[in-house]
């Protein structure tokens, strides 16, 4: 294909230059062209969508459905299982959805490792939650479930329930058998154990150690400090967030989207309730809009006081740490004034919010922007102009944006390489096209940008959320919509019809249409996203969550070989993931 299609001509082209192959066009609420392709021809369809003019060089998010209960959609190929590839053009700001039927009795696919290396990861969570191989993948085994672990979690004959388990026990047999299964074994990862006559150090970091993070476990293959090579493991904090998607009505899932990236609060709620309300058909109120901005800067801003304290501990600064945490503090007063909780508040509702702002708002979050520019520019002059930390951090760890986008990465640490790309200028929601706010970047990708990118989004969060402060709407918290969930308890108290509706959307949730829906965020960490799979009922059919965090980690082997153990602390400390991020 030597033109640069764009749109409805994309999909056109690829008809036209793989013929069949290219089986059908689907309509969803997605915002984006999604095409079934055959699996012969999927290799060669990404390839060729890598290599345009303009690329679809960025692979978002692969996965996969089990459809065995939803039965044969007509105009759509026959499918036992789904698996589908989420590109993403950075040039365009367009996406791509590539799907894949696969029957029960051949839940087989080639690797696309060679053409996108971050398809490493993800196929293997395929594998390991649906049971469907790739071949020709380096190494396909389980990645979130522990390696002795019977089943495929994400099926749909598998129990989503304890209660449909027989009690857990733990023998002294069992306890050896588990323990043997998780020693590492060099071989297995086409690692030698010596060279030229010197032995390598075999060295776990973790899951238990405090420069991991989290029960994140990365085995280092050492020759002295250098880090030879490195096998990060994960799985030890997932707790099969998008089983439980499917076990809970779209309004009763609210709060565990709050424990994804724990650290970012209602900035979790935000893509889910949006994708919900695209299928629902629901559009808010501009106040709703403006609060949902403002209590998501919020969030952005604690998380990045945290990272920014444990990512100068992670330095050996032992102090600025305490500072952080009382300025976090003062935002969590906030928070708490506004929404009657801290760190998890599940505010946000599908329609709206929970309740509106109360009376003496604007004083206490503009006693948080009064303090804030002060001690940012604190944390700069003490800290980041500090000889030793630009020592410490300059040019270590760094790569440039071909390197991120290859490897799935987004936000801040794709910024830091000098990319300019933020879902809130590049694809506006929820009125983030209202604000005036600059993006930061940065120019060499390295540990001391991926910080100082940070500390500049705080004072841009500052800058939107005086916005917010200065120009809050008038209006309802909640939209006039039959399926806005809980309705205004005001109507409730008026009208049976609203108290019956209340009734059946709090304790068996809304119904919405079969229809398929996405909506990705600029969240703390990266981009995040949920994308939705009603079939006509009160809860999700499939909900997958796409995270940041899980790719960054993927990238470490990648950025760290040849470097030395004290660069990957500080590598480490400067992504910013929290485990519950990755394993969800």
């Amino acid at each position: 294909m030597n033109t640069e299609p764009t749109g409805d001509e994309l999909i056109e082209a690829l008809q036209r230059d793989f013929g069949a192959s290219v089986l059908h066009s689907q309509q969803t609420r997605t915002g984006m062209p999604v095409l079934w392709v055959s699996r012969e021809a999927l290799t060669d369809v990404l390839g060729t969508l890598k290599t345009l003019n303009a690329p679809f060089d960025l692979l978002y998010d692969l996965s996969a459905i089990d459809e065995r209960l939803r039965g044969h959609r007509h105009g759509l190929p026959a499918s036992d299982f789904t698996v589908f590839y989420q590109l993403m053009s950075i040039t365009r700001n367009r996406d791509i959805m590539l799907k894949v039927a696969l029957n029960e009795d051949d839940l087989s696919l080639p690797t696309v490792t060679g053409v996108f290396p971050a398809a490493n990861w993800y196929e293997r969570e395929v594998w390991d939650m649906f049971g469907i191989t790739f071949s020709g993948h380096p190494h396909l085994e389980r990645i979130l479930m522990p390696p002795t672990w019977t089943g495929h979690p994400l099926r749909k004959d598998y129990p989503a329930r304890a209660t449909e388990f027989d009690p857990y026990t733990l023998t002294v047999e069992g306890q050896r058998t588990e323990q043997e299964a998780l020693q590492f074994k060099p071989e297995h990862w086409g690692m030698s154990r010596e060279r030229d006559g010197t032995e390598f150090m075999f060295l776990n970091l973790g899951p238990n150690h405090p420069s991991a993070h989290g029960a994140f476990r990365i085995v280092l293959q050492l020759d002295g400090e250098e880090v030879v090579d490195c096998v990060p493991d994960i799985g030890y904090h997932h707790r099969g967030a998008e089983k439980m998607a499917e076990r809970q009505s779209w309004h009763s899932f609210i709060p565990y989207t709050d424990r994804i990236d724990y650290t970012g609060g209602v900035m979790n709620n935000l893509p889910y309730v949006l994708a919900v309300e695209k299928l629902a058909g629901i559009e808010v109120p501009d106040r709703v809009k403006t609060i949902r901005v403002m209590m998501a800067e919020m969030f952005r801003i604690t998380s990045h006081l945290l990272f920014l304290g444990t990512y100068l501990q992670d330095l050996g600064a032992m102090t600025p740490v305490f500072f952080t945490f009382s300025d976090r503090q003062r935002a969590y007063k906030v928070i708490e004034g506004i929404t009657g909780f801290r760190m998890h508040p599940a505010w946000y509702r599908i329609g709206g919010v929970m309740q509106d702002l109360p009376k003496g708002w604007e004083k206490l979050v503009q006693e948080f922007l009064d303090w804030m520019p002060a001690r940012l520019r604190e944390y700069e002059r003490a800290m980041m102009e500090n000889a030793l930390v630009r020592d410490r951090t300059r040019d270590v760890a760094a790569f440039d944006t071909t390197q991120a986008l290859a490897w799935g990465v987004t936000g801040p640490n794709l910024r830091a390489t000098g990319c300019n790309f933020d879902l809130r200028k590049q694809r506006p929601y929820s009125g983030y096209d209202n604000f005036e706010f600059d993006v930061p970047l940065g120019d060499r990708g390295d540990v001391f940008d991926r910080g100082q990118v940070r500390i500049e989004e705080m004072r841009q969060s500052l800058r939107i959320i005086q916005q917010c402060v200065n120009h809050m709407p008038a209006g309802e918290f909640k939209a006039d919509h039959p399926l806005t969930t809980p309705p205004p308890r005001e109507r409730m108290l008026e009208h049976i019809e609203t108290l019956i509706t209340h009734f059946l959307q709090v304790s068996w949730g809304p119904v919405l249409k079969p229809e398929e829906s996405m909506q990705m965020v600029e969240a703390t960490k990266g981009i995040n996203s949920y994308y939705l799979t009603s079939d006509g009922s009160t809860m999700s059919y499939r909900t997958r969550i796409r995270t940041p965090s899980f790719p960054h980690l993927q990238q470490i082997p990648n950025v760290m070989r040849g470097g030395f153990v004290p660069d990957l602390i500080a590598h480490l400390g400067s992504i910013d993931f929290v485990m519950a991020d990755v394993d969800r």
